[in-house]
């Protein structure tokens, strides 16, 4: 039986294009569809929204050829300090701080806008050979039958596959037709998500002060500027993002602290309900997930993309590996291998978000004494201080070859 396409990626964010670009330079052929319209091709201005890359998200980012468009706009993260306390009553004195000097490998990972990232993402997918785009395409249907999957196209077209990988986030259409079931709860907080401008240099030195009702994260980004990610109860947030700019800033301005000077806002403000969401397999037949579509985490470590970026570069070796060898890449033998080197992974890191969360976001006099001892007996040893060091750069674990440096 024929087929229209080697791989069919459902979904056109982030972690769809990398796929689609890790796939096809191994000569694969590759459909993207996206259920949104096309983006103009033009670069748009900053509208707040960024992202921490670990170091070995941009070892993947140079691997598919996309770092080199990046790279000018993406900054450092050269410390990060983590502190705990109240709003406008500063940190508590015990406090952990890592330093990138503290490994060989270079800075722990580089913030960068969302705006330059997707742009050098549909800029490569747009150059590439191999790579198909379906813009403003809906699937409302999947059928595998053994030696491939067919998918049902919004107005009445079909596409037949030989594997379909859902990258269509956390309400993905992908497993839910796949009869993937999900695991979750709401966390009854909102982030409150900007950037903002200040008078004095950040120095490339990320924050994370953890507060009653949830962290706040105060990453740095290029031209003296920060972005924020802002967690509080959800009533509260809703009331915080209802007021005017200058009225959000008094509000920000008791928890973000002096340190950087004067503060303004920089780009659009946002909010995203936090909650868990964690899909109960990978796989279906020929059928996988990545990204969100198979695991949607707390922000309280800015691992969500990170832990995306490391289901992309797995599962492009393990289609690529079995391709070569010879292999039906979409069959469930080699769908398992993939399952099996990230699902425990993934699982692990929404069970420590979760527990962080948990930890953190609660004012009780004997916990808040317990988690800033803690900090301090972390932050003191010095062999505790660079597992956490490289466990921020992403550098623990089994890597796959794209987030070690090497080709696929």
């Amino acid at each position: 039986m024929s087929f229209d396409t080697d791989i069919a990626i459902v979904g056109g964010g982030l972690n769809g294009p990398a796929l689609a670009l890790a796939l096809a330079g191994a000569g694969l052929d590759v459909t993207l569809i996206d259920a949104q319209a096309a983006a103009p091709r033009k670069e748009d201005g900053f509208d707040g929204r960024s992202y921490a890359l670990a170091l070995t998200s941009v070892r993947m980012l140079e691997g598919i050829g996309v770092w080199g468009a990046v790279a000018e706009h993406a900054q450092p993260m050269l410390e990060i300090k983590v502190t705990d306390g109240r709003a406008g009553e500063g940190p508590s004195p015990f406090f952990m701080h890592f330093d990138h000097a503290e490994i060989e490998e270079g800075p722990m990972g580089h913030m960068v806008e969302d705006r330059h990232l997707r742009r050098a993402l549909m800029d490569a997918v747009a150059g590439t050979s191999g790579i198909t785009v379906m813009n403003g395409t809906k699937v409302t249907a999947q059928a595998p039958d053994g030696a491939g999957i067919t998918l049902s196209l919004a107005g009445g077209t079909s596409l037949r596959a030989r594997l379909c990988v859902g990258a269509d986030g956390r309400g993905s259409g992908t497993a839910v037709r796949a009869g993937i079931k999900r695991t979750g709860w709401a966390y009854g907080q909102t982030a409150l998500v900007c950037a903002v401008s200040h008078a004095l240099p950040h120095h490339g030195i990320a924050h994370q002060f953890f507060m009653p009702p949830g962290p706040l994260a105060i990453l740095p980004l290029t031209d003296n500027r920060s972005s924020i990610v802002w967690s509080e109860m959800a009533s509260n947030a809703a009331r915080i993002h209802a007021l005017p700019d200058d009225e959000y800033l008094d509000v920000l301005r008791p928890r973000f602290g002096d340190f950087l000077g004067e503060i303004a806002l920089a780009g659009a403000r946002y909010t995203y309900p936090l909650s868990l969401s964690l899909a109960h397999g990978m796989v279906a037949e020929r059928v996988a997930l990545a990204g969100d579509s198979a695991h949607g985490v707390h922000p309280i470590a800015g691992q969500g993309l990170n832990a995306g970026f490391r289901d992309i570069a797995a599962l492009s070796e393990v289609l690529i590996d079995a391709q070569r060898r010879g292999e039906d890449f979409g069959a469930s033998v080699a769908l398992q291998r993939y399952q099996t080197w990230r699902r425990f992974d993934n699982a692990t890191l929404a069970l420590a978000t979760d527990s962080f969360n948990r930890l953190f976001s609660n004012d009780n006099a004997l916990i808040r004494m317990a988690r800033d001892i803690g900090m301090g007996v972390v932050s003191s040893l010095p062999g505790l201080r660079r597992s956490f060091i490289r466990e921020a750069a992403g550098l623990n674990g089994d890597l796959p070859r794209l987030m070690r440096g090497l080709p696929l």
